[in-house]
C-alpha cells in the first residue's frame, strides 16, 4: 500500500470512529474540505506533514496516536 492510500484509509477510519463528517473535521482542524476530500479520494499523491499534524489535532489526538495503527506498519507501506 502506498502512503497516500494508507493516509486515506486512516482518515476514513477515524471519521467513522468519531462519527464526524469531513466538514466537521475541516472546522476542527483548519484543513480545507477540498484538501480532505482530495486525500480521501486519492487525488493527491503527497500530503505535507503540517496537514497531517492539523488533521490529527482535528481528531483530538497526537501524531503518535494518528500513526499508531496497523495501516502504518513499516511492512505495509511501499514507495
Amino acid at each position: 500500500m502506498r502512503l497516500n492510500e494508507a493516509l486515506a484509509l486512516r482518515l476514513n477510519e477515524l471519521l467513522k470512529e468519531q462519527n464526524i463528517t469531513s466538514y466537521r473535521l475541516s472546522l476542527r482542524s483548519g484543513v480545507t474540505q477540498a484538501t480532505i476530500s482530495d486525500i480521501r479520494n486519492l487525488r493527491n499523491t503527497s500530503v505535507n506533514f503540517r496537514t497531517i499534524y492539523e488533521l490529527s489535532e482535528g481528531f483530538g489526538m497526537s501524531l503518535a496516536e494518528f500513526f499508531d495503527c496497523p495501516t502504518f506498519r513499516e511492512r505495509n507501506i511501499v514507495d
